[in-house]
């Protein structure tokens, strides 16, 4: 596999190489040269999910990885559903939030813990990601304890749930903290500030856990495979997929798939009042505004690190721009949305009914509309029962990390205290 980097296409390199580097040179993201469609389609949608999985990722990847190598890392990584529930007649969520961390980062989490493990060969490895959510618990969750593997996270202090904090803030050993003073795209600029630093990452061995790394992102790809086939012959013929955005790496997977054959007619990017790319695709000016903070915090993002991705795909037809729709949702409109579906009987979190109002803005009556469910609705326990004036089941897992004290350090929005911190701590 080639993969090419976005922002100086004279670094190409392979998929171990992409997974081991994370970022490439001035900050640029890697993606593959090319995307060949799939053969038989309907066909593989017949497959289980883990072997399925591995005949995909086989495509994307090449010969870097054998078959029966990969099929192991999807049956280990992949070892919960995805399932595809109907909510009213021919709109269809994807819970993506039956793992270990109820969230749909656990998919490309747990598959890039695998390619980690497989490559370092007993190379240090130091994981430094940024997370707005839900990244920090399942990358944190999927490296525990994992051996030569030190993993730090930063995360924008009170700027993310109790329960997404804890689920990772509360580990401990081979898991570092920081609760950074600041937004995520502060946290973000913290990250990219150390992969320009040539000392800082050979010393520790960097790499990066974001939707950055492309292992994450191709893993991605194979959850909209098995939403299709849990549809029959006929609803697979008009989809619409709707996407809460924030970081814009799980419709960039969306839009993957569709490249590789899967029969997406329509995708929407939808957002919270972070508007960055709703705004870009209407002015054609990319004007980042401050992050403003919202119910749905995950998606507090004003500069996405995929959009190159997304926008290199639609600039070579991978998928067609007409079909292609990011508006933004208020703050008043996702609680209002949350009541109408609780009125159908299903409770949503606000990122999952923002990828709902997704499906009403864009789509149209005769289409099969899917929309992402990225996180259980007791990650915002707090706000969801504010909002339906109802009690929430709180999960074993949830309850047992909320019972937890908190071991993040605090920490200013500054690189050189972020360098002092970490050499401190993984260098005694």
């Amino acid at each position: 596999m080639k993969l090419v980097n976005l922002k100086d296409d004279t670094q190409v390199v392979s998929f171990i190489d992409a997974v081991k580097t994370g970022l490439g040179r001035n900050q640029g993201v890697f993606f593959p040269a090319t995307l060949e469609p799939l053969n038989d389609i309907d066909g593989l949608l017949t497959q289980p999910f883990a072997q399925r999985s591995a005949a995909i990722l086989k495509h994307l990847i090449g010969d870097e990885l054998p078959l029966d190598s990969l099929q192991s890392m999807c049956e280990q990584a992949f070892d919960f559903p995805a399932r595809l529930v109907e909510v009213e007649k021919n709109k269809y969520c994807l819970e993506l939030f039956h793992g270990p961390t109820l969230a749909f980062k656990d998919f490309g989490g747990r598959f890039m813990a695998q390619c980690i493990g497989a490559f370092s060969q007993g190379e240090r490895v130091t994981i430094l990601t940024a997370t707005s959510g839900d990244t920090g618990a399942a990358v944190a969750h999927a490296f525990y304890q994992m051996p030569g593997v030190d993993v730090v996270i930063l995360y924008p202090q009170g700027k993310i749930s109790l329960a997404q904090q804890k689920l990772f803030t509360t580990l401990g050993e081979n898991i570092h903290c920081y609760a950074v003073e600041g937004s995520f795209d502060d946290c973000q600029a913290l990250v990219k500030q150390a992969f320009l630093d040539d000392e800082f990452k050979q010393t520790l061995g960097l790499n990066s856990a974001n939707s950055i790394n492309i292992s994450r992102l191709l893993a991605q790809v194979c959850y909209y495979f098995e939403a299709f086939a849990q549809l029959n012959a006929a609803q697979r013929q008009q989809v619409h997929v709707s996407v809460p955005s924030g970081n814009f790496g799980n419709v960039c997977a969306a839009m993957i798939a569709a490249a590789l054959g899967l029969p997406v007619k329509r995708l929407s990017a939808t957002t919270n009042q972070n508007d960055t790319v709703p705004r870009y695709l209407d002015s054609g000016q990319w004007q980042p505004n401050a992050t403003l903070e919202s119910i749905s915090n995950a998606m507090d993002v004003s500069k996405p690190n995929n959009w190159p991705r997304v926008e290199s795909m639609l600039k070579q037809g991978y998928f067609p721009k007409y079909e292609f729709y990011s508006r933004s949702v208020s703050e008043e409109r996702t609680q209002q949305v949350m009541r109408t579906v609780a009125k159908a009987g299903y409770v949503t979190e606000p990122h999952t009914a923002i990828a709902y109002e997704g499906l009403l803005l864009d789509g149209q009556p005769e289409e099969t509309g899917i929309f992402l469910a990225t996180a259980h609705p007791a990650k915002f326990r707090e706000t969801v029962e504010a909002v339906l004036e109802q009690a929430i089941e709180m999960p074993e897992a949830l309850a047992t990390a909320l019972e937890k004290p908190c071991l993040a350090e605090p920490l200013s929005a500054d690189y050189a205290a972020l360098k002092q911190a970490v050499l401190a701590r993984l260098t005694r």
